[in-house]
């Protein structure tokens, strides 16, 4: 049986591993592999990025040896762009491209109206970091009032805060891969900014949308696998 590894880039403050129950609930066919990000998790040691770019630049030297195999690339929210960012910097490498790239949850790299020329080019007090994460839901009342979480929590927040705010598009050849992107009907990306993500490729395009916010991909995970599986199953027997 042909398989295909999936590599899954985290949101902003977590861990990859919110992708982990993931492989309990998906085919043997689709290995997911989450990418943990500098700083967090399994890498807590390693200093933050504040870069994308250089961020990217980094994890395409470490995933390198996975797009040997066939591959597809998933983020949500940031990571959306860190994944979109890794496919360039897996190319410039010479690496194949990934059979599809998945950006949920986010606007296009160029329509970024929200984060450009805001609050977060510089670091914010707790306070702001901890409004903003109420704002866009998928952390509890619970978990924000723990200081002891929060402190450990809100260096990673701001980093990758600073991460979307400083990002700069810079216009390259498009990708050749298919580009799908998934979002939440009550999130904050209108439909021109999601479409907008189409013109980062030559490739097949499609936007779908599911109930729910920015956490959509949680809130609704059964709905979002399946869509995941009917999308690959077909390229991962061509590939």
């Amino acid at each position: 049986m042909s398989t295909l590894n999936l590599l899954c880039l985290p949101y902003s403050g977590a861990s990859a591993m919110v992708y982990s129950r993931w492989r309990r609930k998906l085919p043997a066919w689709l290995q997911v592999r989450p990418v943990e990000l500098p700083g967090r998790g399994a890498r807590m040691a390693d200093p933050l990025h504040t870069d994308l770019r250089a961020l990217a630049r980094q994890l395409a030297h470490e995933q390198r040896a996975v797009t040997h195999a066939p591959y597809a690339v998933l983020g949500h929210s940031l990571g959306a762009l860190v994944a979109f960012e890794l496919a360039h910097e897996l190319r410039a490498l010479g690496c194949p491209p990934p059979v599809a790239l998945f950006a949920c949850g986010t606007a296009a790299p160029t329509r970024r109206e929200d984060y450009a020329g805001g609050k977060w080019t510089e670091p914010r007090g707790d306070a702001e970091l901890i409004a903003e994460l109420r704002k866009l839901g998928g952390t509890s009342e619970e978990v924000l009032a723990n200081d002891e979480l929060m402190s450990l929590t809100l260096p990673i927040v701001q980093a990758d805060f600073l991460l979307c705010g400083r990002y700069a598009y810079e216009q390259r050849l498009p990708l050749q891969c298919p580009l799908h992107v998934f979002a939440g009907e009550n999130d904050r990306a209108n439909d021109e900014q999601l479409q907008a993500w189409g013109r980062e490729t030559v490739g097949e395009y499609s936007l779908a949308k599911f109930p729910g916010g920015h956490f959509f991909i949680h809130e609704h995970e059964d709905r979002v696998l399946d869509a995941l599986c009917r999308t690959l199953e077909p390229l991962r027997l061509c590939a």
